[in-house]
């Protein structure tokens, strides 16, 4: 016999309990760990989602596209022979990439995502909270 059982304590007859999640708290999951907007869909806001959906994704490519960009400068430039292969010049080159204004439009598109992600989340716990009364 093991303590557990010589105890009496097998695990035998112990009751779980779980409450169905809340519609709003399952929006709101939706919203902050997916997509902004698709906890809206969740909750049949279809226009009020898809826009922000589609804000989101759009302020998301163009950050993808400005560092898609300047990792592509340079890898040319290393292709070319114009970096050594070492991690510290490259490292110092990832750094100071950025002209001034790929930067401000990197920085508004990251704050319109970061914007779109709050309002996502607290939008749709709000509106799912009023659902379900």
């Amino acid at each position: 016999m093991t303590a557990l059982s010589e105890s009496g304590h097998t695990g035998e007859g112990l009751q779980t309990y779980s409450a169905p999640m809340k519609i709003s708290s399952k929006a709101a999951l939706l919203s902050g760990l997916i997509l902004p907007g698709i906890g809206h869909i969740v909750l049949k806001q279809y226009l009020r989602g898809s826009v922000l959906m589609l804000v989101s994704l759009l302020a998301l490519s163009v950050i993808v596209t400005g560092i898609s960009q300047r990792v592509w400068i340079i890898v040319d430039r290393i292709n070319s022979g114009d970096i050594p292969v070492d991690a510290g010049a490259i490292a110092e080159l990832v750094s100071s990439s950025t002209s001034a204004a790929d930067s401000v439009i990197g920085n508004i598109a990251l704050l319109v995502l970061a914007a779109c992600w709050l309002i996502g989340i607290i939008d749709s716990y709000r509106l799912g909270d009023a659902y379900t009364r």
